[in-house]
């Protein structure tokens, strides 16, 4: 199963081509003793509070313009579905997302907000929607949330931003869900500082990158469960995006659904930044100690949409 990398020119295209759609984000010193300076990206501020806005804002604008007309659709737990959403209504051609039924109610009303369809669906049926690129009922031009070439594109100027904003820069780590984002920070980062280290993060509950690793190919996760980390973690890793992130990500490092809640507490308390939990996942990995790093580590925050109701819940237990 062949997959071509991303070139470098088609990441600075993208650069040039969503500029007028993103934000490009700060990156902040976390003051917090560790062993290694923590940088946050933070991506939770851009227009959609997420960063599948960049690859969604790409890949929407690279259609051609009689498959756009089409309407679009995506499939999405909310982050992407929102950037989907957000890029179809700026084309002004109507969108649908198919969403996860257990989606956050933040969500799925920002969604709809932006003029979506919603077609809710069980998980399962949703990642053999993606792996097909089809649903019953479901018309118009699909638009992957993450096993795309512009998606991916669009996702690695934010690789592009890092290195330039603080060249020092050792190693990045994200969350992993597809691994759209991992793939696109990695290759856009390592486009301009080829060393860079890429660490991908998992939930204890849904970590199969991890099982690819241990088992030196695509696998399933066993014992996969929903929880508050909406936003990464699927069931298994598709064989193209194993692919894509072999030659990329470094490693793959897990952590406990307590490390994420003290993550966000963290985040919450010293950067007044609110993060939902895949946002929170590095910063999780990143204070337990189970990132090595020969330098500063940037921390990707991908995306803040979370209840508020569930955000003080979720610190507020936090040990």
């Amino acid at each position: 199963m062949t997959v071509t990398p991303i070139s470098i020119d088609a990441i600075e295209a993208a650069r040039r081509r969503i500029a007028g759609t993103i934000l490009r984000t700060p990156l902040v010193k976390l003051q917090l003793p560790a062993p290694n300076d923590i940088y946050l990206k933070l991506e939770n501020l851009q227009p959609i509070n997420s960063f599948k806005l960049r690859g969604a804002a790409n890949a929407v604008a690279m259609l051609p313009p009689e498959r756009r007309e089409l309407g679009v659709w995506t499939v999405s737990a909310g982050n992407a579905g929102q950037g989907v959403a957000y890029a179809a209504r700026a084309f002004g051609v109507p969108c649908t997302v198919v969403t996860i039924e257990t989606a956050p109610a933040t969500k799925v009303e920002r969604m709809r907000a932006l003029g979506a369809r919603l077609v809710k669906a069980p998980f399962d049926e949703c990642w053999i929607a993606m792996e097909r690129g089809e649903f019953p009922g479901v018309d118009g031009t699909f638009v992957h949330p993450f096993d795309d070439d512009d998606f991916i594109a669009g996702n690695a100027t934010m690789g592009l931003e890092i290195v330039e904003d603080l060249p020092s820069v050792a190693t990045i780590a994200a969350a992993v869900g597809g691994g759209g984002l991992l793939t696109g920070v990695g290759t856009g980062a390592r486009s301009r500082k080829p060393d860079v280290r890429i660490v991908g993060v998992e939930p204890e509950t849904a970590a199969p990158l991890t099982a690819s690793f241990a088992a030196g190919k695509p696998s399933a996760f066993g014992g996969w469960q929903a929880t508050f980390v909406d936003g990464a973690g699927g069931k298994s890793v598709f064989p193209r995006m194993w692919e894509r992130m072999r030659p990329i990500v470094d490693t793959a490092a897990v952590v406990t659904l307590d490390e994420v809640k003290r993550a966000m507490r963290v985040l919450a308390e010293k950067a007044r930044v609110i993060a939902e939990g895949a946002g929170a996942l590095p910063v999780a990995a990143a204070l337990s100690g189970k990132i090595q790093s020969d330098g500063p580590i940037v921390c990707v925050i991908s995306g803040g949409n979370i209840e508020l109701s569930t955000f003080c819940e979720l610190v507020t237990s936090a040990g």
